[in-house]
C-alpha cells in the first residue's frame, strides 16, 4: 500500500494529501542540498590541507624538526627490498636508512630477510648537506672510472665521496662488491663502482 492510499484511509482530503506530499518532497530535497554543500566543503578542506601526492611522504614540523607523519610504525620486508628503499618510502629520503638500522640493531644492514619485521622510528628527515660536499676535498681526487683500486688509508665513505660526491652512497659500492664487512677493504682490492 502506497503513501497516498494510507493518507486516504486516514480520511484526509486531496488538498491535505498534496500538501503533506509536497512538504515531504521539500524536506527530502532540503536534506540532499544540505548534504551536498556539506560534502563540497569537506572536499575543499581535505584537498587544500593535503600537501602530498599519492606515494609521497607527508612531512610535519615537530619541535622544530621536520619528521614524517604517522611514525613510528612497523614494516614487513619483501623480496628485493633494501634499507635505502625502505627509508625512501617512509621518510622520503634514503639517508634515513641509518636510523632504521640503529633502531632494529641490525648487525649487517645489507642483509634483510623476507618477512622480517622492522620498526620504523620517528626521526628527523636526513638530507645531504653542504658539509658532505665540502669534505670532498679532504678525500682526494674525484674518481671517474667504473672501478677503483683501494690504496692504504681508503674507506668506503671516502671512496663514495670521491665517486658520487655523496658519502652515503658507500652502501651502493658495498652491495655491488658483495662486501660482507664494509669496514674491511684492503690495499689492492679492485672495487666495482656502479654508475
Amino acid at each position: 500500500m502506497g503513501l497516498k492510499e494510507l493518507l486516504k484511509k486516514l480520511k484526509l482530503s486531496e488538498q491535505t494529501i498534496s500538501m503533506v506530499l509536497g512538504a515531504l518532497v521539500v524536506v527530502v530535497i532540503g536534506v540532499l542540498v544540505f548534504n551536498y554543500f556539506r560534502s563540497v566543503g569537506q572536499e575543499e578542506v581535505s584537498t587544500t590541507s593535503a600537501t602530498t601526492k599519492p606515494g609521497e611522504v607527508k612531512l610535519i614540523e615537530e619541535e622544530g624538526k621536520i619528521v614524517p607523519e604517522g611514525l613510528p610504525t612497523t614494516h614487513k620486508v619483501e623480496a628485493g627490498e633494501h634499507l635505502w628503499g625502505i627509508a625512501e618510502k617512509y621518510f622520503g629520503s634514503g639517508y634515513n636508512w641509518v636510523d632504521i638500522a640503529k633502531e632494529n640493531n641490525l648487525a649487517n644492514p645489507n642483509q634483510l630477510l623476507v618477512g622480517q619485521e622492522l620498526t620504523i622510528p620517528k626521526s628527523e628527515v636526513k638530507q645531504p648537506t653542504a658539509k658532505v660536499a665540502a669534505t670532498e676535498k679532504t678525500f682526494g681526487e674525484v674518481i671517474t672510472g667504473n672501478t677503483y683500486t683501494v690504496v692504504k688509508g681508503d674507506n668506503l665513505w671516502g671512496i663514495a665521496v670521491r665517486t658520487y660526491q655523496d658519502g652515503y652512497q658507500w652502501v651502493k659500492i658495498a652491495q655491488a662488491n658483495n662486501l660482507t664487512d664494509p669496514n674491511k677493504i684492503h690495499p689492492g682490492n679492485v672495487l666495482t663502482l656502479p654508475r
